[in-house]
């Protein structure tokens, strides 16, 4: 395989990290950030520790890992994972999505938790709008996955992507993550994109299961208590609502990368699910001749796994009661758990900052942002 081919999308490599390094220590807004928001890591010892990294994986360890960790200290308040024995390497993890930086980090912290190393990212190029976050993210194990394009465009970026993907766990063995949508689930209904799975099948031969199964699919179900954007993405679905022509700008990414890192999550749970190879040749079988059924199937499973290993906080239970008046579950947690719940959803709408603001719809969208996971976790689970 020519690997040039993914010159302009792939991480750096270990021969290229010294000269990245270097000209991200002299770009005065990555260092201004950096002082902002880990005051206590003077820049002596950030250009100290990081003369000795010698390798990607030593620069996540050594600089990324404990910046992160001064950076959400008291944040949230407690990381958990299941579904050990569903991790390994090498393997495309692929996880509903919340957060583009908390997300994959925690990922990557749990696998090395576990003995793995920490594995590749990948990053939407609209969340790159700097020269300093396009170099940083690169020298941080970060694929780039191009967006905004032609057709014509996306079809040759996908197709690239694909190729890259199925490069880097077939003969790099080094294991991916990528959110299975474009973007975040503003409601938190979680679905996989057909378009995704159709991508990674590209530039795979055979069966769909024959293209897939070597890139060894492991969905990821990913549970934050609280979400720091959420009152974001009802503002934005309120936009969108009010005039269908809305797009966010870069300063809108940039405020919500900035405010889904430094928001308050409460507790976060990953739950590794088996990976679907298993179940790939049945999906053939039973959708013989239709491409198009395949891949939808193979997308519905993937759903049903991250659906069925959610973890169900207070917050999701209140929210579901007040949008269906189905209060079966609220016996589960203690009337403190209820009160504080129902108080964290009404502090959320008083975030709001909007002229012509629609109470009556932003408050809907926030339940159903929290009330989601549980809805869905029940029609394939049945129960809590």
């Amino acid at each position: 395989m020519d690997i040039t081919q993914f010159e302009d999308i792939r991480p750096y490599s270990d021969s290229e990290l010294p000269g990245a390094i270097a000209a991200l220590m002299e770009d005065e807004a990555f260092v201004s950030l950096l002082a902002k928001y880990v005051p206590d890591m003077d820049f002596g010892s950030v250009e100290r520790l990081l003369d000795g990294v010698s390798c990607t994986t030593d620069f996540q360890l050594k600089f990324m890992f404990p910046v992160l960790k001064r950076v959400i200290n008291g944040l949230c308040t407690e990381l958990t994972v299941s579904g050990h024995e569903n991790m390994r390497t090498p393997s495309l993890y692929m996880s509903n999505h919340r957060d583009i930086v908390i997300d994959p980090s925690f990922l990557c912290m749990t696998l090395v938790d576990n003995g793995l190393d920490t594995c590749e990212i990948g990053i939407g190029d609209n969340l790159l709008s700097t020269p300093w976050v396009r170099s940083l993210v690169r020298i941080n194990k970060c694929f780039i996955v191009k967006r905004g394009l032609t057709t014509r465009e996306t079809v040759r970026a996908f197709a690239q992507l694909s190729s890259y993907i199925r490069y880097a766990v077939t003969e790099k063995r080094t294991s991916l993550w990528i959110a299975q949508r474009e973007g975040r689930a503003k409601d938190a209904d979680d679905r996989t994109q057909d378009s995704i799975v159709k991508m990674f099948a590209l530039s795979g031969s055979g069966s769909l299961a024959e293209s897939l199964a070597p890139l060894n699919i492991t969905p990821v179900s990913i549970s934050y208590e609280y979400d720091p954007c959420d009152y974001l993405k009802a503002v934005e679905l309120q936009q969108r609502r009010d005039n269908p022509a809305f797009r966010k700008g870069k300063d809108d990414d940039m405020r919500s990368m900035q405010t889904g890192i430094l928001g308050y999550k409460g507790r976060v749970h990953y739950a590794y699910t088996p990976c679907i190879n298993a179940a790939l040749p049945r999906i053939v079988q039973e959708h013989h001749g239709d491409r198009k059924g395949q891949i939808r199937a193979v997308c519905e499973l993937c759903d049903r796994q991250i659906f069925a290993a959610y973890r169900i906080y207070p917050v999701n239970i209140v929210a579901y009661g007040l949008l269906s008046g189905d209060r079966r579950f609220s016996s589960r947690c203690t009337a403190g758990e209820l009160r504080t719940a129902a108080d964290y959803l009404d502090s959320r709408l008083a975030k709001v900052d909007i002229g012509d603001r629609d109470d009556e719809f932003l408050r809907r969208k926030l339940l159903e942002m929290y009330a989601n996971p549980l809805i869905n976790k029940l029609s394939v689970a049945g129960d809590i």
